[in-house]
């Protein structure tokens, strides 16, 4: 949507506009107080919007958003087939590899109908984890960019498809947020502070405690 630009007035334009003012209000001082405007009749209200007519249709659950046609197309291609958009860039240069871990936000839907069929927040996996499209679009990110792919159904799920929700031969789009991403040597590093930090500090279980020693009974 294009908007209209505003520009700043110049300073002779606003010492006008401030001369304008001083008069109009030096004017109104100066008139004689007017008489009570005429009370005007009150407009009609407005008629109620008619009832909805019940249904009886049950939701599916979970609800999931139809996109619409304008955000499941994409502006560049890659050898491959598939096709990208980059929604949010992002200054960083660097990028996960294929044996890196992501945490990304991401949705995916239908390219035919725009239905929404998963859509996750702080989703943690290996690069090499998910279908190839995504796969090589992750590869193409940086952190804190948004993109989104459009991934032919050669690069998705084929001729198989994927339960109910991805029939056979579906083109998919995604939208993706990455949010960080770790090597795999980072992320062992991680499990390993995580579990020496659990009881007994070498990711073994603690050894039970002792029972406490009974107190001894205070003399009179």
């Amino acid at each position: 949507m294009n908007r209209a630009m505003i520009t700043a007035p110049s300073r002779a334009a606003r010492f006008a506009m401030l001369v304008s003012s001083a008069v109009l209000a030096a004017a109104a001082l100066a008139a004689p107080v007017a008489a009570a405007p005429v009370k005007r009749a009150a407009a009609p209200a407005a008629r109620p919007a008619a009832a909805a007519a019940l249904s009886t249709a049950i939701l599916p659950v979970p609800l999931m958003p139809v996109v619409p046609a304008g955000q499941r197309q994409c502006s560049a291609k890659t050898a491959s087939g598939l096709g990208t958009l980059t929604l949010k860039p992002s200054a960083d240069a660097a990028h996960p590899a294929k044996g890196d871990y992501v945490l990304v936000n991401y949705i995916g839907y239908l390219a035919a109908d725009g239905r929404v069929f998963d859509q996750n927040n702080a989703a943690a996996f290996p690069v090499e984890g998910v279908i190839p499209g995504f796969s090589e679009g992750l590869q193409l990110m940086a952190k804190g960019s948004t993109w989104r792919f459009c991934v032919p159904a050669t690069l998705g799920y084929g001729a198989q498809g994927a339960g109910e929700t991805i029939p056979a031969n579906a083109d998919l789009v995604f939208q993706v947020e990455l949010v960080d991403y770790k090597t795999a040597a980072d992320v062992e590093k991680m499990r390993a502070a995580a579990a020496a930090a659990q009881p007994g500090g070498d990711g073994q279980p603690a050894a039970p405690a002792q029972p406490a020693a009974p107190a001894t009974t205070p003399k009179p």
